[in-house]
């Protein structure tokens, strides 16, 4: 997920030398050098939300695959994102958080590709279901980069003492991304048809390479590193929460539209778009929460609220009701 920390398999870091410190020392200063390295993970998370309410549809209607092959196009992306990040792990370690997310957005950059070529494939459903999957399994494994290179980029341009600031706006930046997205893409491909959304994706990604150009790095920061299968296991309680946490966004993002036509309903994007703005809401309104009741209690107030939300979902009788 987006608030993951790229090192977590770096346990003792040399000191960085002062030569090589580029901490801002005003908070604003500190705000504006994270929100301009996190826009970044804006743009790859508004090619992930552009196709997320018209891909499912797509392989439905069009494709005339069932509801289990719809879904799959959809979570593919993410099992691709889970499977990826030692690989990327790796890559921002040893080449650079900046490099990391240039690689990323290249590869978003191809997945748009993967996703125009299908346009053109109509009469071969199983052709351009093939080439749909491998768009959204290179989408997931750039997703790693650009998600956690844009992290680590943030925490080694600003200092590790902001870390919580830098994960809080990155939270912020692709859960956004996906609010705004999700309508976009609807619109895109009502108005204009879908190869709307491959070409959107590579012109997305050609900007955020050129913003990246010039932009500076920061230090690649040598330290002791453990296996990641010792990681995994220390972090695996916990991230066995999140985990479950995610599994109502995943259940929103890979079925909410095929739901919402299911019963004949109006506008599935705006259940996204609903679902990341009051993400961004309560990260803003409650993000100090987890330091004056601690990180458990929250947990569990946040689970309860989140399968509350999952039930009325499912036994809402009209789209206003479900959009509650």
């Amino acid at each position: 997920m987006p608030a993951r920390t790229p090192y977590p398999h770096r346990m003792k870091a040399c000191p960085m030398p002062e030569t090589q410190q580029t901490t801002p020392q005003t908070s604003m200063a500190v705000t504006q050098t994270v929100i301009s390295i996190v826009m970044f993970t804006f743009i790859g998370y508004l090619n992930i939300g552009i196709p997320l309410a018209v891909l499912p549809g797509y392989v439905h209607s069009d494709l005339g695959f069932g509801a289990v092959i719809a879904g799959l196009v959809i979570s593919v992306q993410y099992l691709a994102t889970l499977i990826s990040r030692p690989w990327a792990s790796r890559i921002i370690d040893n080449l650079g958080s900046k490099k990391a997310v240039q690689i990323g957005l290249t590869g978003c950059g191809l997945s748009g590709v993967f996703m125009l070529v299908p346009v053109w494939l109509d009469s071969w459903p199983m052709a351009s279901l093939v080439i749909l999957l491998i768009g959204r399994v290179i989408l997931g494994s750039a997703e790693s980069l650009v998600g956690s290179g844009s992290i680590g980029w943030g925490i080694g341009r600003v200092g590790a003492q902001n870390t919580a600031k830098v994960i809080s706006w990155n939270g912020i930046a692709s859960y956004g991304a996906l609010a705004i997205g999700a309508p976009l893409g609807v619109w895109m491909v009502d108005s204009l048809g879908l190869w709307t959304v491959g070409v959107s994706i590579m012109l997305l990604c050609a900007l955020g390479l050129y913003l990246t150009w010039h932009k500076q790095a920061a230090p690649i920061v040598p330290g002791e590193r453990l296996p990641f299968m010792h990681v995994l296991g220390r972090v695996f309680p916990h991230g066995m929460g999140l985990a479950l946490g995610g599994i109502g966004f995943g259940t929103i993002a890979t079925f909410i539209t095929l739901y919402y036509a299911s019963n004949h309903w109006p506008n599935a994007a705006l259940c996204l778009t609903l679902f990341g703005g009051s993400f961004i809401a309560a990260r803003l309104l409650f993000g100090n929460l987890i330091n004056r009741l601690g990180g458990f209690r929250v947990a569990i107030v946040c689970l309860s609220v989140e399968s509350l939300g999952l039930l009325l979902l499912w036994m809402a009788p009209t789209p206003e009701l479900a959009l509650a």
